[in-house]
């Protein structure tokens, strides 16, 4: 029986708890000037996040599909750092630069590059520089064909490690990020890739903080023009080809808040820049943290078949913290989606589902939720009942949705 997605909706107790937090947010406009969704940006898509609270302060356009440019950079360094961290490779080995690296992300090619010699050695150190600091295709090149052997197989690389990140709509043709008609991302998920990245491989990401770096004999800065700011930016990418107009993730850190955004489709580099520092600023001073739940407090309780017991507790492992702005009262809803049915034994602590917290537009929150308890497998005739049970009322909803049974 192929499983379905189902939507459940809250237990009395989360709506008390979701009344009181709009009440109190409600309360303080009173004293505090409206902010909340008034924000506009000039950015077709664009997403900013809250790494601590993994919540979505603003978004547009955030699932559109759009053409990565050289943003898809981040996924070529995201392999090279799991390579690293798997022992497969290290920051003093040194690759290659092949004729083909040479040609199509060189200096002759006329793109982005770190200016890097054919037939060089150069290490991975100074190839990470130059792909981050520097945009480097050459470098970009020669890491994939140093790793994998050549660029197809690095690709391939980055696809599977984007599926497994949950990824699902976005695809990789290439390391550069040229212009490809099947290779697209979104800007939510570049903000899931660059949250990976920052919280797995902290040692790694300061590669994405250099402001400038020399190669051949070339001094180049740093492409990402926050980091020029005072506004505690300390790294990540920034692409720009006539397919998808200017873009940037970025990230910055402030009182010990981390924001990351991502813009794209801007007309000009001075838009992103000014676009993405805009949007930073603004979820610095306009947000504070509301606790919804606690760690392993009930949210709510789910059907199981063939178990002791019929119905499954299911908690956040973590304090469910939902970042609300200012002196808006923006509409709360919450609901757990999950592949039904659940059949037992179920483990306490298995993942059984995501909590999905929606803020007026925004997808505000996404969490996964926990089997609070153990639910051992029932009794032989329990489960045969809960298996007919479960397989009409199965064959029920195929009728209804125009698909038939098995």
């Amino acid at each position: 029986m192929v499983p379905a997605m189902r939507h459940i909706s809250w237990s009395a107790r989360f709506w008390r708890a979701v009344a009181a937090l709009i009440w109190a947010v409600a309360a303080s406009a009173l004293v505090v000037p409206a902010a909340g969704q008034t924000f506009q940006t000039l950015a077709p898509q664009a997403i900013l996040y809250d790494v601590s609270s993994r919540s979505v302060l603003f978004e547009k356009g955030s699932d559109d599909l759009m053409a990565p440019a050289s943003m898809v950079k981040l996924m070529t360094a995201l392999v090279v750092f799991e390579e690293i961290a798997q022992g497969r490779l290290k920051l003093e080995d040194e690759m290659v630069v092949s004729e083909n690296a040479w040609r199509r992300g060189g200096a002759v090619s006329g793109g982005s590059t770190m200016f890097a010699v054919p037939n060089s050695r150069i290490k991975v150190s100074d190839l990470l520089s130059g792909l981050i600091a520097q945009s480097g295709n050459d470098a970009a090149i020669t890491l994939a064909e140093g790793i994998a052997g050549k660029e197809e197989n690095f690709v391939a690389l980055m696809n599977e490690r984007a599926a497994k990140l949950g990824l699902k709509r976005s695809v990789f043709r290439n390391v550069m990020g040229f212009s490809h008609p099947e290779q697209r991302v979104t800007a939510r998920e570049l903000s899931i890739l660059a949250n990976h990245i920052i919280t797995t491989y902290p040692e790694m990401y300061r590669y994405f903080g250099q402001r400038e770096f020399t190669w051949n004999r070339v001094r180049q800065q740093n492409r990402n023009p926050l980091l020029a700011m005072d506004i505690g930016a300390d790294g990540m990418k920034t692409g720009n080809i006539e397919e998808s107009g200017f873009g940037l993730v970025g990230s910055a850190v402030q009182n010990g808040q981390r924001l990351i955004v991502v813009v794209n489709g801007l007309k000009t580099a001075r838009d992103r820049a000014q676009e993405a520092r805009k949007l930073l600023e603004w979820g610095f001073r306009s947000f504070e943290p509301r606790q919804v739940f606690a760690a392993g407090e009930a949210l709510a309780e789910l059907t199981v078949f063939g178990g002791e017991k019929a119905t499954l507790p299911v908690a956040a492992a973590s304090p469910v913290i939902l970042l609300m702005p200012r002196g808006n009262s923006d509409r709360v809803r919450g609901s757990i989606v999950y592949k039904g049915p659940l059949f037992a034994p179920v483990a306490k602590g298995a993942e059984v589902g995501i909590l999905r917290i929606e803020r007026g537009d925004v997808r505000a929150l996404e969490i996964p939720v926990v089997a609070a308890e153990d639910i051992p497998a029932g009794t032989l005739p329990k489960r045969a009942a809960d298996a007919a049970i479960e397989l009409s009322t199965g064959w029920f909803r195929r009728a209804l949705s125009g698909a038939r049974p098995q």
